[in-house]
C-alpha cells in the first residue's frame, strides 16, 4: 500500500518533466493574446479563449487533445467538420446591411477589387514551396475575414489553422493601423478631400433587400459550387434579418448561437497551438504572407477607387476603396476618419459601408472561387 502511495506521488509535477521547451514560449504567446483582449480591447470574444486554450494545449499529459479529450470533442464537434464558422456566418449575414451598397451598385466593384491580394500572395506562397492547398489557406488571410479563412484552412491545410487564425483575427484588429499609411501613399490631398454626393441615391424597397440574398446565393452557387456553404449561410442569415418575420431567429443568431460559437471556436483554434507544432519557421512566413495580403487588397482596393474616381469624372474618393476588404465594419470607418482629416465636410462612412459590405461578399466570392477552382484541379473531392 505504502508503495502505491509512493508511486502514485511520484507522477505528480510530471508535466514539469515532460515540458517541451516550447511549451512555456507558446504559454507565454497565449498570455499576450489575453493580454492584448483584455487590457487593449483586441479582439477579445476571440482572442480570449484562443489564448487560454493556447495555455491549455501546451500543458504536457493532460491529454486534452487526445481521443475523447474535452478539447479535441470541441474541435471534432465543429471545426473538423467546419459546422462553427458556418454557424458564425449565419449571424454575420443577420448583422449586416446590404442597403447602401444596393444603393450603389457600382461600389461592389471597391470590394471585388480589395479581393485580389488574396491571390497575388497565393501566387507568392506558391513561389515560395507552398503546397496549393496550403498557399490557399495563407492567402485567405488577405480576405480580412475571420470565419472564412478558418473555414478554408481546416478544410484543406487543418495543420496551419492557429497559424492563419491567429493571423486573420490579429491583423483584422490592426486595420485602423495597417491601412492609413497605404491610403496617404497612394493617393493625392485633392482625391482625399473629394464630397461624394448622396443625392442620387434613392432608398432600397424591401421586395428588393429580399430578393437580393436568394438572388446572390443562386448566381454564386452556380458561379462557384464549391463556396456555396459559406455563401448561403451569410446569405440565409441576411435574409432571416431582411424577412422581418423571423426575428426571434435573427437576434438568436447574431446573439447567443455566435456567442456560444465563437467561444468553442476559440478554444478550438488555440487547441491547434501546440508549441511543438506552432513554434517553426513556416509560422512566421504564414505570419508575414497574412500581413502582405492584406496590404496588398488595400492597394487593390485604392488604385481601382482612383481608376473609378477618373471614369466618373471626380466622383468617386478613392479612400472608400480600402474599406473593400472585408474587416467589416472596421475599415470603413477607417476610410471614414481619412477623409475627415482632409476635409471636415468629407462624410464617407455610408459609401464606405457601401464598399465594406461589398467585401463580404466579394471575400466569401473570392474563397469560393478558389476551392471551385481546386476542385476542378482534381485536388479536392
Amino acid at each position: 500500500m505504502f508503495d502505491a502511495i509512493v508511486n502514485g506521488l511520484s507522477g505528480l509535477g510530471a508535466g514539469l518533466v515532460e515540458m517541451h521547451w516550447s511549451n512555456p514560449v507558446m504559454i507565454a504567446v497565449g498570455g499576450l493574446l489575453l493580454y492584448l483582449a483584455i487590457k487593449k480591447d483586441v479582439e477579445p470574444l476571440l482572442l480570449i479563449p484562443i489564448g487560454f486554450g493556447a495555455i491549455l494545449i501546451n500543458i504536457p499529459l493532460a491529454g486534452l487533445m487526445e481521443e475523447e479529450g474535452f478539447l479535441r470533442t470541441i474541435y471534432n464537434m465543429g471545426v473538423a467538420n467546419e459546422l462553427f464558422p458556418l454557424l458564425i456566418f449565419i449571424g454575420i449575414g443577420a448583422m449586416t446591411d446590404f442597403g447602401p451598397l444596393l444603393e450603389d451598385p457600382k461600389i461592389f466593384l471597391l470590394g471585388a477589387a480589395g479581393q485580389f491580394g488574396m491571390f497575388l500572395t497565393l501566387g507568392l506562397a506558391l513561389l515560395f514551396g507552398f503546397s496549393k492547398l496550403d498557399s490557399v489557406a495563407i492567402g485567405v488571410i488577405g480576405a480580412c475575414d475571420g470565419p472564412t479563412a478558418i473555414y478554408v484552412t481546416s478544410k484543406f491545410a487543418p495543420h496551419l489553422l492557429g497559424a492563419v487564425s491567429v493571423a486573420a483575427y490579429s491583423y483584422m484588429s490592426l486595420v485602423p493601423v495597417i491601412q492609413p499609411p497605404i491610403m496617404r501613399l497612394l493617393t493625392t490631398e485633392k482625391e482625399r478631400t473629394i464630397v461624394m454626393d448622396t443625392g442620387d441615391t434613392k432608398p432600397v424597397s424591401k421586395e428588393a433587400r429580399i430578393a437580393f440574398p436568394i438572388v446572390i446565393t443562386v448566381i454564386g452557387g452556380l458561379i462557384a459550387p464549391k463556396g456555396l456553404p459559406l455563401l448561403a449561410t451569410i446569405m440565409l442569415g441576411n435574409l432571416m434579418r431582411e424577412s422581418g418575420v423571423v426575428g426571434r431567429l435573427a437576434k438568436a443568431s447574431e446573439n447567443e448561437i455566435a456567442n456560444v460559437v465563437t467561444l468553442l471556436l476559440g478554444i478550438s483554434i488555440g487547441a491547434t497551438m501546440d508549441g511543438r507544432l506552432f513554434l517553426k519557421g513556416e509560422t512566421l512566413l504564414i505570419l508575414a504572407f497574412g500581413f502582405l495580403a492584406i496590404c496588398l487588397d488595400t492597394v487593390c482596393g485604392v488604385l481601382f477607387g482612383k481608376l473609378m474616381n477618373l471614369v466618373t469624372g471626380g466622383k468617386i474618393n478613392p479612400l472608400i476603396g480600402a474599406a473593400g476588404i472585408s474587416a467589416y465594419p472596421m475599415a470603413a470607418r477607417v476610410a471614414q476618419r481619412e477623409g475627415l482629416k482632409y476635409n471636415k465636410f468629407n462624410f464617407l462612412l455610408m459609401h464606405a459601408i457601401g464598399a465594406n459590405t461589398g467585401g463580404q461578399v466579394g471575400s466569401v466570392m473570392a474563397a469560393a472561387i478558389m476551392l471551385s477552382v481546386l476542385q476542378g484541379m482534381g485536388l479536392v473531392p
